[in-house]
């Protein structure tokens, strides 16, 4: 499976070095000329290919996205079909409800499956994963399962949330939201709130 790290500022590199630990083919971009981020990713993430976002995304079977929110406006939503999709971005300053980031990902990636995920741990405490609890939501449970499988894979523990709209229980405000909870209280967590 080939992993593409959209993102290379604090959270990209980190999950591409996961990535890479666990066997995974990892390719990066940032924005603009793969070149620019070439060294960065020499020394951040050794092994995985600094490309263009379009050059990443084609050859991948998931793709994190790991850009600031504000950017993420910019994609070409056609790149994205077909695709297994995380969102790992949050709004910030939190916004009003309703938060949804992973809604309106899905909404504008038409043709690909979202899943909301790794987005509420906060990118110093992903490394090492060490079997941290993470929530995962979304509407496809074939996607929601390839997600699961990459987060145990690279040192999570998933925890299904539920729908994509309950993925709104991970961002900024939702009491799970950098902190390092357990399996246990976040699935009490996520009870309370169903």
């Amino acid at each position: 499976m080939k992993i593409a790290v959209l993102g290379a500022g604090h959270v990209g590199p980190v999950i591409a070095r996961l990535a890479l630990t666990a066997g995974y083919e990892v390719g990066i971009a940032g924005s603009g000329d793969p070149a620019r981020i070439e060294m960065i990713t020499e020394f951040l993430a050794p092994g995985a290919v600094a490309l263009t976002a379009a050059d990443a995304v084609a050859d991948a079977d998931l793709v994190v996205l790991a850009i600031p929110w504000h950017r993420f406006p910019a994609l070409e939503p056609a790149m994205f079909a077909g695709k297994v999709v995380i969102d790992s971005m949050n709004h910030w300053p939190p916004a009003e409800a309703p938060l949804g980031t992973s809604e309106d990902v899905a909404r504008r990636l038409v043709g690909a499956d979202v899943v909301k995920t790794l987005n509420h741990v906060a990118y110093q405490d992903m490394e090492p994963a060490g079997g941290r609890a993470v929530g995962i939501a979304g509407d496809s449970p074939v996607a929601v399962r390839a997600v699961a499988e990459f987060l145990e894979r690279i040192g999570f523990d998933p925890v299904p949330v539920g729908s994509l709209a309950a993925g709104r229980l991970l961002e900024p405000g939702s009491p799970v939201f950098g902190v390092a909870a357990r399996r246990q209280e976040l699935e009490n967590f996520i009870m309370e709130q169903s």
